[in-house]
This record gives structure tokens, C-alpha cells and sequence, in this order.
């Protein structure tokens, strides 16, 4: 494995998937300004609960930003993940945002569906498809944007316009600010982990280097979770390789007991827990040190990743690009094609012939 070989990345990254990991900062910047000129009528503006109905690469954002304002939003934010709502999601008081990058999502829009027969209050985001011509045939409004990609590589996207919408409701009065932060963050780190830097001194290039080999298992904690769980479907669609995530403290309660069996497989373990002194709770930080330890004495391969920034949402998008790059470099490390999605292309195939 040469991961400084630029030939080789070339080769093997046939539909540049770099470009769109270089491009995250750019999403958010575009996806913010986007957001804040789109309507939101006066009947979107009060909701007593907001939910987000989606699956995949466009439901990750919905669980970020319910992360990302948990301390400010005076309303329970939540994300929906299949055809079927909850009884509890019903009436106009209930704010459901479609989110499906490609409009075509059967789960979504079954959901959706649901929520107009139930007289929910809805909002569409999307680059078009029959989602689309459902929000034009209801009369809600229609959050639509232009971004040709895979949709786990258009999260700038799914993630800037649903911060710009809880934004402008005034569910994270600070967000401007952190955004601006954290947009520049990325931009300082970029070089740092983007193929130019060599893997002595890129961070990225060496974590996927550990992975090889490797059940890679991710533990964050808090905001921090559901970046856990961007890490884990990252390294499943790009580098197409088998992982989990775990959340602090509920994995010290029941997943930290299966580290014994099968022992001759627990060397194939890598597990790399998200750590922020500034942002985990204290007890919390101390479990991370703890079980990071434990998995050590174990002789489980164990690592460390610890976000940069003052904010919580600049912390969080550090932690995201470090991510994205680390399966990209795990995809070429293993000389995988890290757009192509063979399985999923089959299953929605398969899916299609017994509609």
C-alpha cells in the first residue's frame, strides 16, 4: 500500500471521490447561503417538534444537527429512519422535513406520505426527483438544491441546509458564528490531510494504514456520536469494508463485556474513540481513558482522535473530515473503487422488481 503514489489514487478513484471530500467546505458555505434565502412561511416557524425523514447519506445530517443544537433547541429534534412515523408525529404543530438527496427514497417517501395524511406540517429537501413533485403537488415548501454526487458525499449539503433552517427558527442563536469557524477550520486542516501530504506526516493516511486488516469499531460520545456513526458509513460505502459504532457511555454498559470472544479474532479489532476534553462530560472523558486502556491490556489495536476548534460545530466538522479522508485512504489502501455501491445498486434493483 502506497498512499502517496498518485497514479495509484487516480486509478483507483475512477469518479474522483476526492474532489467531493475536498469540497466539503465549500458545501456548508454554499448550503448556508442557500438556506437563508429559501421560504419558510409563517406556519414553519412554531413547531413543537421538528422531525427529519430519511435514510442514509441523508438522514446523517438530521442526526448532526439534533446533536448540534440538544442544548439549545427549546423543541425535541429527532430522525426517522424507515417507510413508517411514529403515532406521536401528527398534526401541524409537527414540522416533518423530507430529506432525500436523490427525491426517489421509498422510505422517505412513504413516510412523507403519512405525515400529509396525518395534516403534519412539511418541508422538502432535495435535488428533485418524485420528492420533489410531491412537495409542488401539497403545496409545501420545496428546500431544493444542485449537487451532482453519491449521496454520503453531498453531507455539506444535507447538513449546511438543515442548519440554516434551525437557524433562522432561532434553535442555535450562535450557529453563524461556528459555522464561520468551523468552514475556516476545515480549510486549515485540508492540506494537512489531503494525498500531496505524505503519510509521515498526514494523520489520515496513517489511520487508514492501522485499519488494514482490520473490524474497525468507532466511540464517540454526546455530539460526537453521530459522527461515530458518519465514520462507520463512510468506511462501508467508500472502502467497502464490514465496521460498527458505539456510543459513551452505553458501551461500558454491555459492548465493552464482548471483548473476550472469539480471542483469535479480537487482534483483527481496531477501535478509535472521538475524545473532546473541552465537550464530553467529565465522567464521560474518564471512561474513554479507562476503556481506551482496557482494550489496550486486551491487545486490541486502540487509537485516539481528538477535534480540533473552540466550538462545538467546528469540533464536530473536524472530526467529520478526518473521517471522510480515512475512508477514502482505507478505499485506495485496499484498491477499492470508493464510489461505486454494487450492493445497494443490486438491492434497490431487486426491490424495484417486486414493487
Amino acid at each position: 500500500m502506497n498512499l502517496d503514489d498518485m497514479n495509484l489514487l487516480r486509478d483507483i478513484d475512477k469518479d474522483d471521490m476526492l474532489f467531493h471530500v475536498n469540497n466539503f467546505a465549500n458545501q456548508l458555505e454554499q448550503a448556508w447561503t442557500l438556506a437563508a434565502t429559501l421560504p419558510l412561511p409563517e406556519s414553519h416557524r412554531q413547531p413543537r417538534q421538528i422531525v427529519v425523514c430519511g435514510m442514509g447519506g441523508s438522514a446523517i445530517g438530521g442526526d448532526l444537527t439534533a446533536a448540534l443544537i440538544a442544548g439549545t433547541s427549546p423543541v425535541p429534534f429527532s430522525v426517522v429512519r424507515g417507510y413508517d412515523l411514529p403515532a406521536y408525529i401528527n398534526g401541524p404543530e409537527t414540522l416533518v422535513i423530507a430529506s432525500s438527496f436523490s427525491g426517489g427514497t421509498e422510505e422517505t417517501l412513504a413516510a412523507v406520505e403519512q405525515a400529509v395524511e396525518r395534516g403534519a406540517t412539511l418541508l422538502a429537501i432535495t435535488t428533485g426527483g418524485k420528492l420533489a413533485a410531491h412537495a409542488e403537488k401539497h403545496g409545501y415548501p420545496l428546500w431544493q438544491f444542485d449537487y451532482k454526487s453519491q449521496p454520503r458525499a453531498a453531507l455539506g449539503w444535507s447538513f449546511g441546509m438543515l442548519m440554516g433552517l434551525v437557524y433562522r427558527l432561532g434553535y442555535a442563536p450562535t450557529l453563524d458564528t461556528d459555522l464561520h469557524e468551523g468552514i475556516a477550520l476545515l480549510r486549515e486542516f485540508q492540506p494537512e490531510y489531503a494525498p500531496e501530504n505524505p503519510a509521515a506526516t498526514n494523520p489520515a493516511k496513517r489511520g487508514a494504514g492501522q485499519l488494514m486488516g482490520r473490524i474497525p469499531m468507532f466511540i464517540g460520545s454526546g455530539a460526537f456520536e453521530p459522527v461515530a456513526r458518519r465514520w462507520k458509513g463512510q468506511l462501508n460505502e467508500n472502502a467497502k469494508v464490514w465496521g460498527c459504532w458505539e456510543p459513551m457511555p452505553e458501551m461500558n454498559h454491555n459492548a465493552v463485556v464482548g471483548i473476550e470472544h472469539p480471542d483469535d479474532l479480537m487482534r483483527h479489532v481496531c477501535t478509535v474513540f472521538i475524545s473532546s476534553p473541552q465537550f464530553d462530560h467529565p465522567r464521560v472523558a474518564l471512561r474513554n481513558q479507562l476503556t481506551y486502556t482496557l482494550f489496550l491490556e486486551h491487545g486490541i489495536m486502540t487509537d485516539r482522535f481528538q477535534p480540533q476548534g473552540s466550538s462545538l460545530l467546528a469540533q464536530m466538522l473536524h472530526a467529520i473530515q478526518y473521517g471522510d479522508y480515512l475512508s477514502y485512504y482505507a478505499a485506495i489502501g485496499t484498491k477499492t473503487d470508493p464510489t461505486t455501491i454494487a450492493p445497494i445498486v443490486e438491492l434497490k434493483s431487486l426491490m424495484a422488481e417486486r414493487a
